[in-house]
């Protein structure tokens, strides 16, 4: 408990104002001593060794290597062989120079995960090795570059302090914080939905002018990440902060948020809740893969997703029966009562995951132990090569970029943009079919959003036997197939949107009980549960060094196309009626059921003749 205390906010504090005499790390209390491979290598003889150690054969599960051996024979196969891991095998191929001392400790040099590229087969089978390595004490062979520089690493192989070797209840606790700070924010989304109508009355306004509180406040979410995404992976920052900083904004915002009296005040403040809010979208997935190997990852990134999916299907059940009888502030109250105990247990117990982070002051602690400045991180080291201008680039241009020469990124944000877009809808088209066809009442539609919920846990339970009873024991026993494998299931979901939404628009009439059209939200929302998942796997694994600018980018994208049907959402449904407005989205939705079997017959052609794409 004490070390999760220690790198949560309040210990980082705490420590500070200390001058760290409280919530010591073992290098800073007595007794200490450097580990024996540290010895070593800072008192052998400067080293010609290259950045990188030789690569070998990680001694993964035999049927993973046979796999790649056969593949690696397989000429047609080689051709796509990840580029990223051709750099590094040259920047590998110099042999290290003698370590005296060390090898007189007869020890084998660990590989790293950050000396791969995410979502890739190299990343896949060093975590393999890993996972086997961890289960014992073995110390881990620092490096020393050709500068002399002495890169600081873990200490061995189970070292407690690599949140990839957490134990299973610390990694809950940690995705469970992170899975209901999300919820919180994506509730504070739609929880204003049922406030509308007291909004109109209160300041005299439009039904569309009414919903650009929820309109902006998911403009904003989707426009945080451009910042925050880019700001978390800094070392000297890390994620923790980020958290903390901005879910304190968020909570203190909340307050102005629901006593304001003007409506420009309330648009503006609504904007910023969800901009400091929207960490959760830009950094919530990176702080799972902190934690969580390439097979495994996809399990925590199922609970987080489905946190960010339920959030806005459930505000208005939360907040629907309370403003009814409390009036239409009740609903802002909500937000600031869910947040401020949220933000509470973040400031005391949310560790900072980010691996270059904890290396980078694991680095300084032995630097003042020590005095010797040649103890550094590799994190250390790039930060010092990090430049401002390519920091915007990355995170602002190359998603534009690649959007606009990539024909398999256009169509996965044109897709996501239209479902996400239409799922945000349902928020203006509900209360325009329960209430006047079978005359529910406000708390009554807040149920109704109930059936996402639903939807959600058929579609967990979908992908999650598809992972459990296939993919993974695919992948351990074949290796990572081509990415196109990943959209199978989503051949079969993609027509579940097109069918859900025409099922809604044509039953939704008082001749017709409501269960009928509440079905047809179901399998939409279900369908597009698992199409998301296949998607959000297969950006990554083909663009993997893009794959943080590239989900920043499509979350910017999503939320601007889910503003904009807030606002045309309403007009639609009334002037060309429920069953016409409808029937335009499920229209749109058959774009997805056409692209998604493109890319999965030609996606392999477009990756190899894009130079953003991994072949």
């Amino acid at each position: 408990m004490a070390d999760i205390i220690r790198e949560a906010p309040l210990g980082q504090i705490i420590r500070w104002i200390t001058g760290n005499r409280v919530l010591k790390y073992p290098e800073e209390m007595e007794g200490f001593e450097l580990p024996a491979t540290y010895n070593a290598v800072l008192n052998s003889p400067t080293s010609q060794e290259k950045r990188h150690a030789p690569r070998s054969t990680p001694p993964v599960s035999r049927q993973v290597t046979q796999e790649k051996s056969r593949r690696s024979s397989d000429s047609s196969e080689s051709a796509t062989a990840n580029t990223a891991s051709d750099e590094l095998e040259k920047a590998e191929t110099a042999q290290p120079g003698p370590y005296e001392d060390a090898a007189a400790l007869n020890i084998s040099r660990t590989k790293s995960r950050l000396s791969t590229v995410p979502y890739t087969e190299d990343r896949l089978e060093v975590e393999a090795e890993l996972a086997i390595e961890r289960t014992q004490t073995k110390p881990v062979m620092p490096i020393k570059t050709e500068d002399g520089i002495v890169l600081v690493d873990w200490y061995t192989t189970d070292d407690p302090a690599n949140p990839q070797n957490w134990s299973n209840r610390k990694r809950f606790v940690v995705s469970l914080i992170i899975c209901i700070y999300t919820f919180v924010v994506y509730t504070g989304s739609a929880i204003y939905t049922s406030s509308e109508l007291g909004v109109m009355e209160k300041f005299h306004v439009k039904p569309v002018d009414a919903s650009l509180p929820l309109s902006l406040y998911v403009l904003a979410y989707g426009m945080g990440p451009l910042l925050w995404a880019p700001l978390s992976e800094i070392p000297i920052i890390g994620r923790s902060p980020v958290y903390a900083a901005t879910m304190a904004l968020f909570t203190i915002l909340s307050l102005p948020t629901a006593l304001v009296n003007n409506f420009a005040g309330l648009l503006v403040l609504r904007f910023l809740q969800g901009f400091f809010g929207s960490p959760c979208l830009a950094i919530g997935a990176a702080t799972m893969q902190d934690m969580y190997s390439l097979l495994y990852l996809p399990y925590a990134l199922v609970a987080w997703v489905s946190a960010a999916y339920c959030g806005p299907a459930l505000g208005p059940l939360i907040s629907g029966f309370a403003v009814t009888a409390k009036g239409w502030r009740w609903s802002l109250w909500e937000i600031l009562w869910a947040a401020g105990p949220i933000f509470l247990v973040m400031f005391l117990l949310l560790p900072e995951t980010s691996t270059p982070n904890i290396l980078l002051r694991r680095a300084a602690r032995l630097r003042k132990l020590t005095g010797d400045n040649r103890l550094k991180s590799q994190s250390e080291i790039d930060q010092k090569n990090m430049k401002p201008t390519a920091i915007v680039i990355d995170a602002i241009i190359k998603p534009m970029e690649i959007t606009i020469k990539d024909p398999a990124i256009a169509f996965v944000n044109v897709y996501t943009a239209i479902i996400y877009g239409i799922y945000y809808s349902f928020f203006e088209v509900f209360p325009l079919v329960y209430p006047v066809y079978y005359g529910f009442s406000l708390g009554l539609i807040g149920v109704v959003f109930t059936c996402i919920l639903i939807a959600c846990l058929i579609g967990i339970a979908v992908y999650c036997g598809y992972l459990h009873y296939y993919l993974i024991p695919d992948i351990m026993k074949h290796g990572l197939r081509a990415q196109e494998s990943r959209l199978v299931p989503a051949l079969f979901a993609c027509f579940g949107p097109t069918i859900g939404l025409f099922l809604f628009g044509w039953t939704a009439r008082p001749d017709i009980h409501w269960i009928v059209p509440t079905i047809g939200i179901t399998i939409y929302g279900a369908s597009v549960f698992v199409v998301m998942q296949c998607i959000f796997v297969y950006v990554p694994l083909s663009y993997p060094q893009y794959a943080a600018s590239l989900f920043a980018g499509n979350d910017f994208l999503r939320s601007a196309f889910a503003c904009g049907s807030i606002l045309f959402g309403r007009p639609l449904f009334i002037n060309l009626g429920v069953g016409k407005g409808v029937s335009v989205l499920g229209g749109l939705s058959v774009i997805g059921i056409i692209g998604m079997f493109v890319l999965y017959a030609y996606g392999a052609k477009l990756r190899a003749r894009s130079k953003f794409a991994v072949a």
